[in-house]
């Protein structure tokens, strides 16, 4: 055999061995889609695997080589608000670098109220992000969580927050007309808290947005809360027992209104609202339950369902297009009820659910973040 014939045998054995890994690769990759309660698809089968098995750096966090920079068209300051019982909390605030005045979005951060759960640090990529897509102010309390502080503390935080913002309107060039809250998870319970709080403090809020909530601290047999609830879907029954446990150590607030505005009677007069819900997520149920409560009490509710998703999807929206798909109509949203006074609420009331599926942008990228999975396994392997 010639020289040339044994680098061409060399380059064929090579072509091949890498053909073969690849295929092996994306055999694992689909593996990985089929979950205790079902098929998910690709992206998020692997995305799952990947948090579950603790492949990615820093819990929930994401490679940096798979993040897309974001333009600076915001900055960033940390500020300390003083709450009405005289102790100090940190504050965070995303103002555009473009002069205002600008509409105000007070974001309340998930992580079932407790400390090691969630903080404005782990919901940074969110902030960034609405900040840049909204063009408006994000203010982000760093609320105090259980199980120091048990309820009603962070709600009170919170809602020290929302009258911060009024009362500091002009030095922020904040836009009064056009303020709004949203919140994530437990944030998303908190919202629905600091709203009805408004109402009887006559502050009139223009939109609000809440990301998968949680909105009743009771049993309630939800579907959703026993298909998905092991905690392989970001989520677990004992972390929801313990948040629980840790917030409500007196079990008669679990039907305070403040704790679970799903038993309220007092959902009236809601600003305009999204209710976004993830397929795959124990609180599923009981956020479609809370927007279907809100529009029979004569509110302008809009609920989306985005189908293909897990609890907690929106921080993975660098990597995961229908998580960066739904921050997009979270955005739009608040862009589109800044800019008009209209509301129409639908009739009947009803769950939008959408599923705009993997592009094929997705499925390479769930393929290439897989070979960087198995080559963390094999590293773990090693060591």
């Amino acid at each position: 055999m010639t020289r040339k014939q044994k680098v061409v045998f060399s380059i064929g054995w090579l072509s091949l061995a890498i053909i073969v890994l690849l295929l092996i690769v994306m055999v694992i990759a689909q593996t990985w889609r089929y979950t205790e309660a079902g098929k998910v698809p690709l992206k998020t089968g692997v995305i799952l695997h990947a948090v579950n098995e603790q492949l990615l750096p820093e819990g929930l966090s994401t490679p940096s080589f798979f993040v897309n920079p974001v333009a600076p068209t915001i900055k960033r300051a940390d500020l300390i608000l003083e709450t009405r019982d005289g102790e100090p909390i940190a504050m965070r605030l995303y103002t555009p670098t473009q002069s205002g005045p600008h509409p105000v979005i007070l974001y309340f951060h998930g992580g079932a109220f407790m400390e090691g759960y969630g903080n404005v640090d782990t919901h940074d990529n969110i902030l960034r992000a609405l900040a840049n897509r909204t063009n408006a102010i994000i203010v982000a309390p760093n609320y105090r969580l259980a199980p120091n502080y048990s309820f009603p503390t962070a709600i009170h935080d919170s809602f020290d927050a929302l009258k911060w913002v009024y009362d500091e309107a002009k030095e922020l060039d904040a836009d009064t007309e056009n303020i709004a809250v949203a919140g994530d998870s437990a944030g998303g319970n908190i919202a629905a808290a600091v709203i009805m709080k408004a109402n009887e403090a006559g502050y009139s809020l223009k939109s609000s947005a809440f990301l998968y909530p949680l909105t009743t601290f009771e049993d309630t047999p939800f579907p959703s809360r026993d298909a998905y609830s092991s905690g392989y879907y970001f989520l677990s029954r004992s972390v929801m027992e313990r948040a629980r446990a840790a917030y409500t150590p007196n079990q008669d607030d679990w039907i305070n209104p403040y704790v679970s505005p799903l038993l309220s009677d007092a959902l009236r007069d809601f600003p305009t609202s999204l209710v976004v819900t993830a397929e795959f997520d124990p609180l599923r149920d009981e956020g479609e339950a809370f927007a279907e409560k809100l529009y029979h009490a004569g509110n302008d509710v809009e609920a989306v369902r985005f189908n293909g998703t897990m609890h907690g999807f929106l921080s993975f929206y660098e990597v995961m297009g229908r998580a960066d798909y739904a921050l997009s109509y979270v955005a739009h949203f608040f862009n589109r009820s800044f800019e008009t006074d209209e509301t129409s609420q639908k009739q009947p009331f009803y769950v939008k659910e959408l599923d705009e599926g993997d592009t094929v942008q997705d499925e390479v990228e769930a393929y290439g973040m897989s070979v960087y999975l198995l080559w963390q396994k094999i590293v773990q392997l090693i060591k």
